[in-house]
């Protein structure tokens, strides 16, 4: 099956390991050029290694993006390193283990700009060029959390005002050929993650989990998330404008009808 993205130019965010990490080499197993963003440079580095480097076209930026200047900086990276990518994944995003539901206004903002502002910021920069293109494939990583009581209230409140974003501004940019999607995953096991840390901790309290609320008996794996994100950056995803996906193993009991 031809993806239709061999040499496209591809930025990943978050993508230094897990779900963020298994989209980038997915992506790079289509042929896309990938630039991946991360804080931590090593992480970084040891996945270059992996997709090929730079022989290979890819580019790693090291960069924290919640910083006011970061996605500025970061784009003009990608314009003086890289290029104008027409495949933007937004993987960016996590609880940042703010669980208070009576947080301050201060932690509200943390973690509205690291799920949510980041992302809008990027797209404010770069979907206009895919609009010109009259071609361009974003995706949100979303969470299962967006759309029931799935975590912390900050987390489930702000992954909903992504995931609404995403329906709304998908429909303004379809008519340019530009697709926008989320994808809401479930609980995904990555390596030195909450499942792993709690599988060593708590395996009782794992065994529970997957017997009750996982209606597949396991947890996800990132390669099954990056396999699904990839389609939705080809071609053939075409027709999912403002697509809204749940992929979490029917750990949901929400109906989806978007």
């Amino acid at each position: 099956m031809n993806f239709g993205i061999a040499d496209r130019l591809a930025l990943v965010t978050g993508a230094g390991r897990g779900i963020g990490r298994a989209i980038a080499q997915c992506l790079s197993g289509e042929g896309a050029r990938v630039a991946v963003v991360s804080r931590t440079l090593t992480d970084l580095e040891t996945l270059m290694n992996e997709m090929g480097g730079k022989d290979k076209g890819h580019l790693a930026v090291a960069i924290d993006l919640v910083e006011d200047e970061g996605p500025s900086t970061l784009v003009k990276i990608l314009q003086n390193d890289f290029g104008q990518p027409s495949i933007v994944v937004h993987n960016l995003g996590g609880t940042l283990d703010i669980k208070d539901p009576f947080c301050s206004i201060q932690d509200w903002r943390k973690v509205y700009r690291f799920n949510f502002e980041v992302a809008v910021e990027l797209n404010n920069s770069l979907v206009p060029y895919m609009q010109k293109q009259k071609w361009g494939r974003v995706v949100h990583i979303s969470s299962i959390s967006s759309m029931e009581n799935h975590g912390p209230v900050t987390y489930c409140a702000i992954k909903a005002a992504l995931t609404a974003y995403t329906r709304s501004f998908g429909g303004v940019v379809a008519p340019d050929g530009v697709v926008v999607s989320a994808v809401l995953p479930g609980a995904v096991f990555t390596e030195n993650g909450y499942w792993d840390f709690t599988s060593k901790e708590n395996p009782e309290h794992v065994t529970k989990f997957l017997a009750e609320r996982q209606r597949i008996g396991r947890f996800g794996k990132t390669e099954e998330i990056g396999n699904f994100v990839t389609f939705l950056c080809s071609d053939l995803a075409s027709f999912n404008t403002g697509s809204i996906i749940p992929i979490d193993g029917g750990q949901g009991r929400g109906y989806f009808g978007q």
